[in-house]
């Protein structure tokens, strides 16, 4: 199963947000080489920006929280409850470098396993294509034109596009498309990591087929090993035939 996923599963492992179980799965099942994941390079750098923005925001939060606080401590009444405030904006800094911490972790994972899909000068036409003609926003039009590229190329193959953009992509004339080309569009990261068991299932039936065919295979040979040479039996004293 070839699975594509985009910006925002990268920033659900890296904030822990409610489908981060999901991706921590999918994630898992391509390490383990069970299915083959790929994401847009455009991908990897677009949550960087997002995850700067936000700590930059929560610093000026803090910043102008410690103000506000040094002003109430100075007035009796309030310098205790000013202090035991104080010691909780500090998770403002502190959740930014956990979650910079995690997504570096999250990023050293997936290129160990995933492929990246380039942004070269085919992919990023096709983006500026797609924004005219499907009304994406830049940033959604340069994800579209990267999984399209190797989506159109795969066609032989089951594959998936699981990402959170539902309003932008999961439309009409998208989802004809890449069904066309044996591409299922999924809204949802839970929903995605629902559809890909499924169709691993199968595969793991075959290959619990497989391995009980073969036992069968070696109980009957050495049955027939017993019955051409008796003595052998007494090798295997507890095996009832």
């Amino acid at each position: 199963m070839i699975t594509y996923v985009e910006s925002n599963f990268v920033l659900e492992l890296a904030f822990r947000q409610e489908d981060s179980a999901s991706c921590e799965e999918l994630l898992a099942l391509a390490e383990s080489r069970q299915i083959e994941l790929l994401i847009p390079a455009y991908c990897l750098g677009e949550p960087f920006e997002r995850l700067v923005r936000r700590d930059r925001q929560r610093r000026e939060v803090y910043r102008k929280l410690s103000d506000e606080l040094r002003e109430l401590a100075r007035s009796a009444p309030y310098a205790e409850a000013a202090a035991n405030l104080a010691n909780l904006t500090g998770l403002l800094v502190e959740s930014g470098e956990h979650e910079m911490n995690r997504f570096n972790g999250v990023i050293g994972r997936l290129l160990d396993i995933a492929t990246i899909i380039p942004l070269d000068r085919d992919v990023f036409r096709s983006g500026l294509l797609a924004r005219r003609t499907l009304g994406l926003s830049p940033q959604d039009a340069i994800v579209y034109a990267s999984v399209h590229s190797r989506v159109a190329q795969q066609q032989t193959s089951p594959q998936c596009f699981i990402n959170k953009n539902s309003r932008d992509f999961l439309v009409p004339e998208i989802i004809e498309d890449f069904e066309a080309r044996n591409c299922k569009l999924i809204g949802k990261f839970s929903d995605g990591l629902t559809y890909v068991r499924s169709t691993l299932a199968p595969e793991s039936n075959q290959a619990h087929k497989s391995r009980t065919d073969q036992s069968e295979f070696l109980f009957w040979s050495e049955l027939l090993q017993k019955k051409r040479h008796p003595r052998v039996a007494f090798l295997f004293p507890n095996r009832v035939v």
